[in-house]
């Protein structure tokens, strides 16, 4: 019976991971066009920690962060569950002759090399993941990939937003309008700061520093701690 049962939960989790793939598909032309520039907490992100190598942009949609990278790395990876996103990116990354290599996947299982990021961006994205368990597989994949020195900017959407109205952290969906004017539901989870942070002390990752901004928590993360 428990085995019917986590196969069953295993089923509907795949199902919602593939429907937020889905979702980002529908809305990815429309979506993208209206993220033209990159966000100031990235952009002085990258500016402090901005080294040679290899950088990530993990759940890049239309590569307006990764293009913040690829003016300091040697290469950029691009990385995100949707194909329709990948093709947006692949469109600015053409029009704007910057180099990146974009993969579609899921950002749980990244088809990385241990150590092999010196500087990742991880924004707006980890709050699409549909579970705690598979957000907190997604960090402790963004700290295997880590080099040693890396650094890696997180966010995710919080209860300090002033559209929410909650001191505890809570799913929901918040409605994309296309421009004929179908709504489109995306789900998010919704962080509590303190749970942002304990998420982070509980993964791989090393908490180097947090901060709330534009009703966004952001966070500076370190890959895992060497051992023995």
């Amino acid at each position: 019976m428990a085995g019917d049962q986590d196969r069953e939960s295993n089923r509907d989790e795949v199902a919602r991971r593939e429907d937020v793939r889905d979702t980002y598909d529908q809305i990815a032309t429309h979506f993208a066009s209206t993220r033209e520039y990159a966000w100031p907490e990235v952009e002085a992100f990258v500016d402090a920690h901005a080294r040679d190598g290899v950088g990530l942009d993990l759940g890049c949609g239309n590569c307006r962060h990764a293009e913040l990278l690829a003016a300091d790395c040697e290469s950029v990876v691009g990385f995100d569950v949707s194909r329709g996103l990948l093709e947006t990116g692949r469109d600015r990354a053409r029009e704007r002759a910057f180099a990146v290599e974009l993969i579609q996947g899921d950002a749980a299982t990244l088809p990385l090399a241990e150590n092999s990021v010196d500087i990742a961006v991880y924004v707006a994205t980890l709050h699409h993941l549909p579970t705690r368990a598979t957000r907190r597989d997604s960090l402790d994949e963004l700290a295997r990939v880590l080099s040693p020195d890396g650094r890696a900017l997180v966010s995710a959407w919080s209860t300090a937003h002033d559209r929410f109205d909650a001191t505890e952290g809570f799913d929901t969906t918040v409605e994309w309008t296309l421009p004929g004017g179908e709504p489109v539901d995306r789900f998010y989870h919704i962080y509590a700061p303190d749970e942002f942070e304990a998420d982070l002390a509980d993964s791989d990752l090393a908490l180097r520093e947090s901060a709330l901004s534009s009703g966004n928590c952001y966070a500076t993360v370190a890959g895992a701690e060497p051992t023995g």
